[in-house]
C-alpha cells in the first residue's frame, strides 16, 4: 500500500513519437494501460474501464492529458487493506475487516517516504479522504 510498493517506473520507447529523456508527473495506474494501447490501435474505446488513456503525456501534449481524481487500491489478505490516493495525500487503512481498522494519513509532497502518520493530527482531512 506504500509507495515503495504500489508506486513504480513506467519508461516508453517510441522513437520519433516520444521525446528522448524526458520525465512526466503523471499519476496512473496499471489499468491505464488497456485505453492507452486501444487509443493508439485506433480500436473502439472500451465501455468499461476506470482507466484513462496518457497517450498525450507519452506525445508531450501534458495540457490535453486527463487525470484521475482518485486512484483507488484494495486488498484481501492479512484482514484486508484499502488505500486512497487524491492528490498530495494517500490514506491507507489496514486490518479492514477487524471492525477496527488502522488509519494511516500521508501528505506525499511533504512526506514522500510516508514516514510520519498524520491521521490523529488531521481528523478533517481523514474523514473527506475517508467518504
Amino acid at each position: 500500500m506504500y509507495e515503495g510498493g504500489i508506486r513504480t517506473p513506467f519508461i516508453a520507447y517510441w522513437p520519433g513519437k516520444i521525446a528522448e529523456g524526458k520525465t512526466s508527473n503523471y499519476l496512473g495506474a496499471f489499468w491505464d494501460i488497456m485505453p492507452t494501447m486501444v487509443e493508439l490501435a485506433k480500436a473502439d474505446k472500451p465501455r468499461y474501464t476506470d482507466g484513462v488513456s496518457f497517450v498525450p503525456t507519452l506525445l508531450g501534449q501534458n495540457k490535453q492529458q486527463k487525470q484521475h481524481d482518485y486512484l483507488y487500491w484494495e486488498f484481501h489478505e492479512d484482514g484486508g487493506r484499502q488505500a486512497l490516493r487524491k492528490g498530495d495525500w494517500k490514506l491507507i487503512l489496514q486490518k479492514v475487516t477487524t471492525g477496527t481498522p488502522i488509519k494511516e494519513l500521508y501528505n506525499l509532497k511533504q512526506d514522500p517516504k510516508e514516514q510520519n502518520n498524520v491521521a490523529n493530527s488531521n481528523p478533517k482531512k481523514y474523514r473527506n479522504c475517508n467518504a
